[in-house]
């Protein structure tokens, strides 16, 4: 009897572990289909065509920092060459989606349904079209693309490190940007399709003067779907042990292969993550509206906008590379319109209040040990003063509230703000550099506060309540 009972705790205590395991499992795509759903039917209709374009930007942003952060922040290698899985990524999700397109439609206009209309399609369109379907096998083609190319750089730069790992990563770019540029011109008839040869076919993406043919699939609901999974995978890896090997190299890699690390699987697989979630980014970038992708894609400028959000950010802060993508991005459009700048110190004074308050408050304590001493038994611990977050909210305060004053001072003074916003922009970021040369977060994240304990809680199931 007991050995009966034995069997069916063993087979129970097994089927709650699958379903915790495929709750894992599912509840990042819930989520994700539910933010970009979210987005695309209740948020795009009731905003302006330029908001939206602005919004896949720092989307397709968010990507491309937090993915840059895996190699760059929690390895620890230096790679500037990230642009380049970019553009593999777009031009090859570009290329299957447009050449597919023509040969099964005869078109390569985009077929629209429900979650990629321009301000969301008519009610009796599909939720999904044949060619929505295209476009995400085209994505997830144009990701594995660039992962494959993440493995090939990844696998000869393993003895580099620094500087000479810069410089591979630089050459990479530099390669696929002078390869795009020999590549033929775009056919755009299926008459022309079908007399070229067959490997030219996915090649003809434009040379130097672009790819403008791209069907323009890209929406809120693709892009915040893609950025929800690539900040969940991103804060998962970070918590694995894979994640805290990868940590390990970065604070010391000669301890860590002394501890058994395997640093040369870990640095490989962060230059194949990272380049996968590149090549996404890629994909979203190239089937949005008004874009026309250019060699330019892959150079060293671009490379360098993702450099700055990770630095900005803070090297292995997940939710800093977030937040520096979002300033990045909108700030030199923000300051375009120095009226709507102005309105932003609404928002920087309350950061100021509450920066301020906490800091005088002592903004929290954490114990610091002092070691022991002679014919001390135990560790003293002595509570000090944690200020880290306050001076982050005053800092931010600050810069929020210098800028809103400026977009309300300058145009009753004759001064077009809109002039020297890159100017401004340069400055600001200098100022946040000065300030905070951690980055704004520095290694930590905004979940690791008190606050965001309950909710981190929620979706982790079986952890015994551990946050």
């Amino acid at each position: 009897m007991s050995t009966l009972q034995d069997r069916a705790i063993f087979h129970q205590a097994q089927a709650s572990s699958g379903i915790a395991a495929a709750w894992r499992l599912l509840w990042p795509v819930l989520l994700a289909l539910a933010v970009g759903v979210a987005m695309q039917l209740f948020l795009r209709p009731n905003i302006d065509p330029y908001p939206v374009a602005q919004l896949i930007n720092i989307g397709v942003a968010i990507m491309l920092a937090v993915s840059l952060t895996i190699v760059n922040g929690f390895t620890g290698q230096f790679s500037i060459g990230h642009a380049g899985f970019l553009a593999i990524g777009g031009y090859a999700c570009g290329s299957i989606s447009y050449y597919t397109s023509i040969a099964v439609f005869g078109t390569g206009a985009p077929r629209l349904g429900m979650l990629s209309g321009a301000f969301g399609a008519p009610a009796t369109a599909p939720w999904i079209t044949s060619g929505e379907m295209v476009f995400l096998g085209a994505l997830i083609a144009g990701g594995l693309l660039a992962a494959l190319l993440g493995l090939a750089v990844g696998l000869p730069s393993l003895r580099l490190r620094g500087d000479y790992l810069a410089i591979v990563t630089l050459g990479f770019g530099e390669i696929v940007r002078v390869l795009i540029q020999q590549t033929p011109q775009v056919l755009t008839t299926k008459a022309a399709v079908e007399a070229a040869p067959a490997l030219q076919v996915p090649l003809s993406v434009g040379g130097s003067l672009g790819f403008g043919n791209v069907p323009k699939y890209t929406s809120l609901f693709w892009v915040y779907a893609a950025v929800v999974l690539t900040l969940i995978v991103a804060y998962r890896l970070k918590r694995s042990s894979t994640g805290r090997a990868m940590l390990s190299i970065r604070e010391d890699e000669i301890a860590a292969e002394a501890m058994g690390v395997n640093t040369t699987y870990y640095k490989v697989w962060a230059f194949v993550i990272a380049a996968f979630f590149a090549g996404i980014a890629g994909g979203l970038y190239a089937h949005t509206l008004g874009i026309s992708l250019s060699p330019n894609d892959a150079g060293f400028q671009k490379s360098f906008d993702i450099i700055i959000m990770v630095v900005l950010g803070g090297l292995g802060s997940i939710s800093g590379a977030t937040i520096a993508a979002i300033v990045v991005t909108f700030l030199p459009e923000l300051l375009r319109t120095p009226d709507t700048l102005a309105k932003f110190v609404v928002v920087g004074v309350p950061l100021l209040v509450v920066g301020i308050s906490l800091f005088m408050l002592g903004g929290g304590r954490k114990a610091r040990s002092l070691g022991t001493e002679p014919g001390v038994t135990s560790v003293t611990k002595v509570p000090m003063r944690d200020r880290s977050f306050p001076r982050f909210l005053i800092g931010l305060g600050t810069v929020i509230v210098v800028l809103g004053s400026l977009g309300f001072v300058a145009p009753r003074v004759g001064i077009n703000l809109s002039d020297y916003r890159l100017i401004i922009f340069a400055l600001a970021l200098i100022i946040m550099m000065i300030a905070r040369p951690q980055g704004l977060l520095g290694v930590r994240e905004l979940w690791e506060g008190a606050l965001y304990r309950p909710i981190v809680r929620f979706f982790r199931p079986g952890h015994g309540g551990r946050a």
